[in-house]
């Protein structure tokens, strides 16, 4: 297993825009691997190459953990085509963020098309949790984080703990 370091809130990586993969040869592959070490070895649902340290536009979702049925997707060069009017309010964390989690509203559906590690393009309509995963990872790539999403007061409240995690990175 070669699991990757997590980038840390305060980072600068995690604000810059990941670039295009123009060609899906053995670093991505190894990069994908690598990735999906780092997510189980920190027991997440996602991870996003920035995250890793890498401005490529790959991110892995695996909700094995909470739902059987679930493998590792992984998702390169991602486009998100449509978002549902429907809105959902839910828990979040990143593992950019230890220990801090927080409520935020994002589009109940997702519908996104991406390639594959096999270069294949796909499209897939997807709702629940794996669309919060979707949305969430896909965020990185443009360097937005799970925060920029709760308000001014609860972004206030957290202001402490974010000060403590930007110094230890």
């Amino acid at each position: 297993m070669a699991e990757q370091r997590i980038v840390l809130y305060g980072d600068p990586v995690l604000r810059e825009k990941a670039a295009p993969v123009d060609d899906i040869d053995q670093e991505v592959k190894d990069l994908v691997s690598n990735m999906v070490d780092t997510l189980k070895m920190n027991h997440g649902l996602g991870l996003a190459a920035p995250q890793v340290g890498v401005l490529k536009r790959v991110f892995i979702v695996d909700l094995s953990s909470v739902d059987l049925n679930e493998t590792v997707r992984v998702f390169i060069n991602p486009e998100i085509l449509t978002t549902s009017k429907e809105k959902v309010e839910l828990e979040e964390g990143c593992l950019s963020f230890p220990g801090i989690y927080q409520s935020i509203v994002r589009p109940a559906g997702v519908r996104v098309r991406a390639t594959g590690l096999d270069g294949q393009q796909f499209e897939l309509g997807l709702g629940g949790l794996t669309a919060r995963a979707v949305l969430h990872e896909n965020d990185h790539l443009n360097g937005v984080l799970f925060i920029d999403h709760i308000s001014p007061f609860a972004r206030t409240l957290l202001r402490g703990k974010l000060k403590r995690l930007a110094a230890a990175s």
